[in-house]
């Protein structure tokens, strides 16, 4: 693997370890400003809406200035946000400052998923989002126990120290990774000195591009798993469960933190099994076993009651939530290499100069689940059940194996030599 594989996971790695101590502080800081539970998972959701807003921006952002200096820019807007919400006095402010911290997150995101993709090859690309992924994984595994030690004795200290923390990755990125987009970054220069006339036709060229990549069907493939990931397992996994947990089963927060700890460990446990496969059988396999096998474990918690049937769902959703950590994304590395080995420049094109923003799109989907997942299933338990709530988002994880299993593989298994003729 390429050096900024482990320096990306490593970064991945510090960056959830914060946010993973400032979550379980969002929602009890919330409601301390006297508003409703909806209105306080709503501070999730803005941080991911302005992901979604962020995103394109982003992805042109990286296209022309490269990704080291988007991922230490972003990073630090995250920084400096959310050490100034821990100052917070009133929900106004504590929830413009999370959307700020969404569109930092969304400039490293796109920059740190662009410059992975583009460093490894297309053999790599599983096993190395597997290796991101689980950087991402072990942070938020370690960062809920500190944060929840830490918001027991304040819960606005949590806020500072991820602030403090994340100075580090913003180093790290700024000065150790190389923009693997340099070559683009001078052509845009350049093209900046056009008549506006032709920057105007070429952004039209562009756009026609970035349209064309989204009706392909392996786009809308990794796109639409991302969305159901972001819905289902994020979005309703951290929103909603907390709550079913202290409403339906009667049981104290702990055995939240245990549920999380169990799909931390599982979607951990099967990042790189999931990679290696994603690499030698094939994206859509995976693609398509991870949303069913998350579809089911969300049908878990809508059909089978009590404690046995909460942990035993929160495993299924461990194991199906890893495979999805891994096969999308491959996709779209898999459709940049396409693109630019493609016949017509067009196509070329688009792929090496807008790479960031075909990422960003593809970001955008997962982040456009992780804002609608909390509002839509937080409406259908106040108006229905919670019962309701997890079977639509066992229905969107069907509608992504679905959209799946009608795409083509991106990533054909290694063809062995043919038998020499016999005479």
């Amino acid at each position: 693997m390429p050096r900024e594989v482990a320096i990306l996971s490593s970064v991945s790695f510090t960056v959830a370890l914060g946010y993973g101590i400032v979550a379980p502080a969002i929602p009890a800081f919330a409601r301390q400003f006297g508003v409703s539970t909806a209105a306080a998972a709503g501070v999730i959701s803005a941080f991911a809406l302005m992901r979604v807003v962020g995103a394109l921006p982003a992805g042109k952002l990286v296209d022309r200035f490269g990704e080291r200096r988007i991922m230490a820019a972003g990073i630090a807007i995250v920084a400096v946000s959310s050490a100034l919400a821990g100052f917070s006095g009133s929900f106004v402010q504590l929830i413009v400052l999370r959307g700020v911290g969404g569109l930092g997150s969304a400039m490293f995101g796109v920059s740190a998923q662009t410059l992975l993709l583009r460093t490894v090859t297309a053999e790599q690309r599983g096993r190395a989002s597997g290796l991101y992924s689980g950087g991402f994984l072990l942070g938020s595994i370690s960062g809920p126990a500190i944060g929840g030690v830490v918001a027991a004795w304040s819960l606005r200290a949590p806020f500072f120290i991820y602030g403090i923390m994340l100075l580090v990755p913003a180093a790290i990125a700024f000065l150790v990774l190389r923009d693997r987009s340099g070559r683009v970054a001078a052509s845009h220069a350049r093209q900046a000195s056009l008549a506006a006339s032709q920057g105007n036709r070429e952004a039209g060229q562009l756009l026609a591009g970035l349209r064309q990549v989204v009706r392909s069907r392996v786009y809308q493939a990794a796109a639409s798993a991302n969305l159901a990931d972001g819905f289902a397992v994020l979005g309703v996994r951290s929103a909603i469960v907390p709550l079913f947990v202290h409403y339906v089963l009667h049981r104290s927060p702990a055995w939240t933190g245990i549920g999380f700890g169990i799909v931390a460990a599982l979607n951990g446990a099967v990042l790189l099994p999931a990679g290696v496969a994603a690499d030698r059988i094939g994206r859509r396999p995976v693609i398509v076993a991870g949303s069913l096998v998350s579809a089911a474990g969300m049908a878990l918690l809508a059909f089978v009651p009590g404690l046995t049937g909460f942990l035993v769902a929160m495993a299924t959703i461990g194991i199906g939530s890893g495979l999805l950590d891994v096969a999308p994304s491959a996709m779209i590395g898999d459709l940049l290499s396409q693109l630019s080995r493609a016949g017509t420049a067009d196509q070329a094109s688009t792929a090496s100069t807008a790479g960031g923003a075909v990422v960003a799109s593809y970001q955008m989907a997962g982040d456009i689940g992780s804002v609608t997942g909390p509002i839509a299933v937080g409406f259908l338990v106040d108006s229905v059940s919670y019962q309701a709530a997890f079977l639509v988002a066992s229905a969107v994880l069907g509608i992504a194996a679905c959209i799946g299993l009608a795409a083509p593989e991106t990533r054909k298994p290694a063809r062995t030599m043919p038998e020499p003729a016999r005479s």
